[in-house]
């Protein structure tokens, strides 16, 4: 009877003890991942296949759902609201979001410049980012009443007729810009933070290479920030197409009684009826919540899109720069 020498049998048992320990860390990645994956089914999978199914249906939160297959989806295209809340969204997202980055990124490169008072001015411009939406636009409305607002009080007394405001079709979007606008501190410290951050070299080299203020922001400081510009660009396109609380307490506390119930929603003349609002007013207003599954799945699937479009364009942009 022949036995294997010992060093043959110590090679034979080493691939099974390897494989035994990358067994072992698998499982401990599986047990890492499982609370994301458990939160990820629970929170989205699930939320997300519950809409489908509801789109499928006529549903009213009382009775049973029941099916009626594509007729919510058919109804897209008799909706004369959607080509308005539509409208309305599509203004706040490709006017509202370039203002307000625009003026964020101006505001930190204006106190990454101030040689006195910088942390006031950061305090100063991020307080109003702290305050609750509701009370801010609450606030907006006090400020900017047409009778009896400070601010129109302010403009009749250098000789100006201020306009009506949130009370105008005309004005209403762009009121509600300027209070978003108000409210950019959070977007003005995530660029003061990565402004601050640009290699002082670089802007010693323009100044060698004789560059101005506008050619060195725009060769040096833009290229340098760029990933923060993506970042801040697309999650503020998503909050636009998900813009809703500051547009409900303003048309439901402006319309009084002039309109009632539903019909509050969207003050003055549906010009505030964005595609959330309309989401809503189907869901909790109307009780159809079939189609209103419908919109929900449309704004994330729009949602989606544009921050794919957007990402996948940043590296374009880099490379012009």
């Amino acid at each position: 009877m022949t036995t294997l020498p010992l060093r043959s049998r110590g090679r034979a048992t080493a691939p099974t003890r390897s494989a035994g320990r990358a067994r072992r860390v698998n499982w401990a990645v599986v047990g890492l991942m499982a609370p994301w994956a458990l939160g990820f089914t629970v929170f989205f999978v699930y939320p997300l296949l519950a809409n489908v199914y509801l789109s499928l249906t006529r549903y009213d939160l009382i009775s049973p759902a029941t099916w009626i297959g594509l007729d919510n989806w058919a109804f897209l295209f008799h909706d004369e609201a959607l080509l308005t809340g539509v409208r309305n969204s599509a203004w706040i997202l490709l006017v509202g979001v370039p203002v307000k980055l625009a003026f964020a990124f101006f505001v930190a490169l204006l106190i990454s410049r101030a040689r006195r008072g910088a942390g006031l001015l950061r305090t100063v411009f991020y307080l109003p980012h702290l305050m609750p939406l509701v009370a801010a636009a609450l606030a907006f409305v006090v400020l900017l009443n047409p009778s009896s607002g400070p601010v129109n009080t302010l403009l009749a007394s250098v000789g100006i007729e201020g306009p009506l405001w949130f009370n105008d079709p005309q004005w209403a979007k762009p009121s509600l810009l300027l209070l978003d606008s108000w409210m950019v501190g959070n977007l003005m410290v995530i660029f003061l933070a990565a402004v601050l951050d640009v290699p002082q070299q670089l802007y010693e080299a323009a100044d060698l290479d004789g560059a101005g203020k506008l050619r060195k922001l725009w060769h040096v400081t833009l290229p340098a920030v760029r990933p923060v510009l993506v970042f801040a660009a697309v999650t503020a396109a998503i909050d636009a197409l998900q813009y809703f609380t500051q547009a409900y307490v303003v048309a439901t506390s402006l319309s009084g009684g002039a309109t009632t119930g539903a019909e509050s929603l969207g003050y003055p003349n549906d010009s505030t009826l964005f595609f959330p609002v309309l989401l809503y007013k189907q869901g909790f207003r109307y009780f159809n919540m079939g189609y209103a599954s419908v919109l929900a799945l449309l704004l994330f699937a729009v949602s989606f899109c544009v921050a794919f479009v957007m990402l996948r364009r940043a590296s374009r942009w880099a490379s012009d720069m």
